[in-house]
């Protein structure tokens, strides 16, 4: 078998394959969205959720776009530059970034901090542009730098979500304060006693009763029982304050997804990304079969 057959094989092989997790991850993100019901931020069960409300400002600190300086509450932006190398020329990213500051959205029952990191963002708002300078908001180079960069293309791409915009969001779900979190005592005893273990010589001064340096089975005891106290004394605390949502990532593999459209416009965007990557499949599969035989 010679080494172009080998490449083509191969090449079908991932195609089909590629293909056909596109057409599984895509319908199973769908099955989500559509089997998860519309919560109100307030009644809202811990976990996984889905909400629908209204972007808030967040603090009085603006967020400013990078690329072109407006205000906004979240940004993701790209510059490319054109290359061009003889017969070969394309566009090659050179920065991107994006904005990980968190949100807030409201509905008519309440508020819900959210954690964009690691979520999949589609806001309505996407702008792209061309110039002749690596950022769009830089001064022109003068002199020798400025000669050597005449002629380069740039093409600039920037995506926002702004204050009083609608926001969709499905994610991991939890509500601390307010006394509605239950007290897991064993987990909070540990993290007790592992912050007390960070300062080990007061925690000798409060229970090495003998003063031999280390602390006995009995005297760990008495560790114990005082941070079981100091677990239950810091849920008190928390429980008699105010009720704070926040909604991130979930620890499942699980679609977490914040955007400016509602579930049916991202239904149908999943949809044909479906039915793409089940063409991608088969166009792979055929050509494999075609190969092998």
């Amino acid at each position: 078998m010679d080494l172009g057959l080998l490449i083509i094989l191969g090449g079908s092989a991932a195609l089909s394959l590629g293909g056909g997790w596109v057409c599984i991850s895509r319908w199973s993100r769908i099955r989500h969205l559509q089997d998860t019901p519309t919560s109100r931020i307030r009644s809202a069960a811990q976990g996984y959720v889905e909400l629908v409300g209204i972007l808030r400002p967040l603090g009085d600190v603006p967020l400013i776009a990078p690329l072109s300086g407006e205000l906004c509450l979240w940004w993701r932006y790209r510059i490319e530059e054109y290359r061009s190398n003889g017969k070969r020329s394309s566009w090659s990213v050179v920065e991107r970034g994006v904005s990980e500051g968190w949100l807030r959205l409201a509905d008519a029952t309440g508020e819900c901090l959210i954690d964009p990191r690691g979520a999949e963002v589609r806001p309505a708002f996407r702008r792209v542009w061309s110039g002749s300078l690596r950022h769009p908001r830089g001064m022109p180079l003068r002199g020798l730098r400025g000669l050597l960069g005449i002629g380069r293309r740039y093409r600039y791409c920037e995506e926002r979500l702004h204050a009083d915009e609608p926001l969709y969001a499905i994610g991991d779900f939890r509500t601390t304060g307010g006394g509605r979190q239950g007290l897991d005592l064993a987990t909070a005893r540990k993290q007790v006693i592992s912050e007390w273990k960070g300062e080990y010589a007061g925690l000798l001064q409060r229970f090495d009763s003998n003063g031999d340096g280390q602390l006995d089975e009995a005297e760990w005891r008495r560790v114990r029982l005082a941070a079981g106290l100091e677990a239950e004394e810091r849920h008190r605390h928390a429980s008699t304050g105010p009720a704070q949502h926040r909604l991130a990532r979930p620890t499942e593999r699980l679609p977490f997804v914040l955007s400016s459209h509602g579930e049916e416009v991202l239904a149908r965007r999943y949809r044909w990304q479906a039915l793409g990557g089940a063409l991608m499949c088969l166009a792979g599969a055929l050509l494999l079969s075609a190969k092998l035989a």
